[in-house]
């Protein structure tokens, strides 16, 4: 439906025709279909809620003339980061209305926050905790309020905010309006809306549709093998933002180090983060300047990111609920998205019933090999160098028919291409993966069988050769923190080799010695030598002698 057809004030449509909206979401539709009375609505992030409860209120704004200094709607949010988002979504909607929007919001300056309602605000968007602070000090007053808009209630229980939000809504005139919205709705949200609204409509929409843009796919992978996963499922879809959800803090610091190591563009959020670091992390993934979001269920909440195409779920959710929350970060506005459950064998049935449980349907299949990988990068490195082909200038074609009286058209062709590969992470082999039935995880094997061939390392290749392998230096030892787990791709990165042309390692005390596949050897030392902006200091050499 065109929000022409719908009962909204004209300069407001011209404020969304303005910003490229022009048909209304199924939540936005229902809502306004409402005009009057209480609602609960069942809403998944990403359904377009924030115009939906902004253009249901709108008209409580534009009636008051006078505009007084005490506010006339005041929305929650769980976190500062969707709390602000909302703040600005409805600041551009309001804009011809004249109506003020103040944030109220933990971590942020309250004097300032003060200042702002002292000077008369008719919208107050806040998180619950800095909203009761504000009521305390006397600096917010709600006796005027026309309307309360929960939004992300479910979110916010689980934050631990009901005796909050509680007290807000005791506090608020009885006669006002409610709209609380909800990805879902457990018996606590029921019983919320049972005790805090006047026989609220409940409107079951948005939900479905949000998901119908997002494509759910289920890879199995062993165990240790799931940060190998996560590399090849960002490789083959390759998409411009991308989130990687693990469990713990812990998980998020080791999955992003792994990243950042292999040449990803990666940004980490958990929970430990100041609120400075928080926005630097998600400026950098906004402005494109990083791809790669990890982060932890708490720390995402709140977080809005309508370009991320790609959704990871590198440790399973811990239900359905969470399932839904995590996905709902892709899929957006309209937009296609993709949630990729990475599930260990042994929770393959658990990870379907989870699945089943949020409604939605998902596919399983392998985990994309090194094979798929090349076949794709070959097909995006044709598109990309394609695109640059173009009518240049001079000084530019001037160095292209330099080179071409001096190299074939197809060697120089085979320079651009790799130039453009070697920026490409390496894709990794799961060979616990691939020979799951046949080993680890064939509970028809006997007990010891299964747990010696899951504590088998992936065999290196032999790479000695009759005269031994060729040694290598580099200027990074124990005093350094020199580890495999980090050395490894960083070494297959600079010298653009696989892990099994790599030996054996040695780490002493300022240095290690490492092995490298005597046919490797030459392209490798020709490779370390290359400039790295990421490992400006670290020094790699051909070692002068013999194996330690």
């Amino acid at each position: 439906m065109l929000f022409t057809e719908l009962p909204i004030a004209s300069d407001l449509v011209e404020e969304l025709a303005a910003k490229g909206f022009t048909e209304a979401t199924p939540v936005q539709a229902a809502v306004l279909a409402e005009l009057e009375g209480d609602l609960l609505v069942s809403s998944q992030t990403g359904s377009g809620k924030t115009l939906a409860f902004g253009l249901a209120v709108a008209p409580l704004l534009d009636s008051k003339a006078d505009r007084g200094k005490k506010p006339r709607v005041l929305v929650m949010s769980p976190t500062r980061e969707l709390a602000q988002q909302v703040a600005r979504e409805l600041q551009w909607l309001y804009r011809k209305t004249g109506a003020k929007v103040a944030t109220c919001v933990g971590g942020m300056d309250i004097r300032r926050e003060q200042r702002s309602l002292d000077a008369g605000a008719a919208v107050v968007v806040g998180t619950p905790g800095r909203v009761i602070d504000h009521l305390d000090r006397g600096s917010l007053v709600v006796s005027e309020l026309e309307a309360v808009v929960l939004d992300e209630a479910d979110e916010m229980l689980d934050m631990g905010f009901r005796e909050e939000i509680e007290k807000i809504l005791q506090g608020a005139p009885s006669e006002r309006r409610t709209l609380l919205f909800s990805a879902t709705l457990p018996r606590e949200i029921l019983a919320l809306a049972k005790k805090y609204t006047r026989n609220a409509k409940r409107l079951a929409v948005g939900a479905q549709a949000a998901h119908q843009d997002i494509t759910y796919l289920g890879h199995l992978v062993a165990p240790r093998e799931r940060e190998h996963a996560v590399v090849n499922v960002l490789r083959a879809h390759d998409v411009g933002t991308a989130l990687v959800f693990c469990a713990t803090r812990d998980g998020v610091a080791h999955l992003h180090g792994g990243l950042v190591e292999r040449g990803f563009r990666a940004v980490a959020l958990s929970g430990e983060l100041s609120q400075a670091e928080r926005n630097r992390a998600l400026h950098e993934v906004r402005e494109g300047r990083a791809r790669v979001l990890v982060c932890t269920d708490v720390a995402a909440r709140g977080i809005d990111l309508p370009a991320a195409a790609l959704v990871v779920h590198a440790d399973l959710p811990h239900n359905a609920e969470v399932l839904q929350h995590r996905s709902g970060r892709t899929g957006r506005a309209g937009r296609k998205g993709t949630a990729v459950i990475l599930a260990p064998f042994p929770a393959r049935a658990s990870a379907e019933r989870m699945i089943r449980a949020a409604n939605v349907e998902g596919d399983w299949s392998p985990v994309p090999t090194v094979d798929d990988i090349r076949a794709a990068d070959a097909v995006r490195l044709q598109r990309d160098i394609g695109a640059l082909v173009g009518e240049g200038e001079p000084e530019d074609l001037e160095v292209a028919k330099a080179l071409l009286e001096k190299f074939p058209a197809e060697q120089l062709a085979a320079a651009l291409v790799r130039s453009q590969r070697r920026s490409l992470p390496a894709a990794e082999e799961l060979p616990l993966t691939t020979s799951y039935k046949a080993a680890a995880f064939d509970r028809r094997r006997p007990r010891d069988e299964r747990t010696a061939a899951l504590d088998r390392r992936r065999p290196r290749a032999d790479v000695a050769g009759p005269d031994g392998g060729v040694w290598f230096r580099i200027n990074v030892g124990r005093n350094k923190n020199a580890d495999p787990k980090w050395l490894v791709p960083m070494l297959c990165r600079r010298g653009h080799i696989q892990k099994r042309d790599l030996g054996r390692i040695d780490i002493s005390r300022n240095d290690t010695m490492f092995e490298i596949n005597p046919s490797k050897a030459d392209a490798f030392e020709k490779g370390v030598r290359e400039p790295d902006r990421k490992d400006p200091h670290i020094r790699i050499e051909r070692a002068d002698r013999e194996r330690r």
